[in-house]
């Protein structure tokens, strides 16, 4: 038999391996978790981790996040059609608040006619940190597009020097878009989606877009285009179109994406580099500058020729109860197209003059 003492070291040696091993075995199972969540958080979910705000403030609690932790090429990725299309919508802290502009959007999806499903396809690329972290609880694909330059979080007023920098960062990163070999339709987010637009795009066409005015002539470049709402193919036409369309903000100074589209797409160089450009009926792509007429025609609807967060807001809303009243009517009285819209109330395209008068925008609507 082994001495006493022998035993007592032998027995306390054992005792310190296995208080080693449980100890070891509880930091690797903490590791996991964490990594675990480290992982996951990659990935939105509507089950927030709900523990790891208080041991992690700084990574949690102020959703800070980069591209680089999402890169868009694995967005796009993800939220592409087979043929390689995604749908983009952006917005900033004014409009990401709940019961605000995105969800009165997104509700559109759920509830129009064969629009539930382009939600799979649906990229929200958020302009600020908030805006960012609000997109993570509501929907699957976001994208941070947060400037070091400025700051998008508050609502940006028509023609001030942060709503021109923010249109036009649009611009240069939907070009982004293009060169990565992505087909897109860029929506604003005070767009309601109705209907499936896709049966109502021209075939073969670059670049297409809707209009605050439509003349009856898709071709006519007197129709006057709305930067909100477009479907673009990407190739090298519409590539070198959208470069053309940035650089020309310098030649434009002072003037927003919107009035630029307006001096260019009679430019000879749309010719030269064969863009097929065409523009929308305000029968199926409408908005309170024009309202389409037909609730049977009707693919989205636009709350343009509005100034201000809550008359958007209001007319939006009023705008939702309209659609909800069309499908709630019995086939019968559907194809009589008895029901009409009761929007613009709080929006005018006068309310934005008087807004603005003196400023570039007169150019687009005068």
């Amino acid at each position: 038999m082994l001495p006493e003492a022998k035993v007592f070291h032998l027995r306390r040696a054992v005792a310190a391996a296995l208080f080693f091993a449980t100890v070891s075995l509880c930091c690797l199972v903490l590791y996991r978790d964490v990594d675990s969540s480290r992982f996951f958080s990659g990935f939105p979910s509507t089950y927030p981790l709900s523990g790891f705000p208080r041991i992690f403030p700084s990574t949690f609690g102020d959703s800070v996040a980069t591209s680089s932790e999402y890169p868009l090429e694995k967005v796009l990725n993800e939220a592409a059609t087979k043929d390689r299309t995604v749908i983009l919508t952006t917005l900033n802290e004014a409009w990401a608040t709940p019961n605000s502009v995105i969800d009165l959007f997104l509700e559109s999806f759920r509830i129009g006619d064969r629009t539930r499903t382009l939600l799979n396809h649906l990229i929200i690329v958020a302009l600020d940190q908030k805006a960012f972290a609000r997109c993570q609880v509501i929907h699957n694909h976001c994208f941070s597009l947060v400037s070091e330059e400025a700051d998008f979080r508050e609502e940006a007023y028509f023609m001030t020097p942060r709503y021109l920098m923010m249109m036009w960062r649009r611009i240069d990163f939907l070009r982004s878009v293009l060169e990565m070999g992505y087909n897109f339709v860029f929506t604003d987010a005070d767009i309601m989606w109705f209907r499936d637009p896709f049966p109502r795009f021209h075939l073969d066409v670059d670049f297409q877009i809707a209009c605050d005015h439509f003349t009856g002539n898709f071709n006519d470049v007197q129709n006057r285009p709305n930067g909100g709402f477009n479907f673009v193919k990407s190739n090298n036409r519409s590539i070198e179109f959208y470069k053309f369309w940035y650089t020309s903000r310098e030649t434009y100074p002072g003037y927003h994406d919107q009035d630029v589209l307006n001096f260019i797409k009679v430019h000879p160089y749309i010719a030269d580099i064969g863009l097929k450009m065409r523009f929308l009926d305000t029968t199926n792509f409408g908005g309170l500058c024009e309202p389409s007429k037909d609730f049977n025609q009707v693919c989205t609807m636009h709350a343009n020729c509005c100034f201000g967060m809550d008359s958007k807001l209001h007319d939006l809303r009023i705008m939702l109860q309209d659609w909800k009243h069309y499908l709630s009517l019995p086939p019968s009285l559907k194809k009589l197209s008895i029901v009409s819209w009761r929007v613009p109330q709080k929006c005018s395209l006068d309310s934005l003059r008087h807004h603005h008068h003196g400023s570039p925008e007169k150019s687009v609507h005068d």
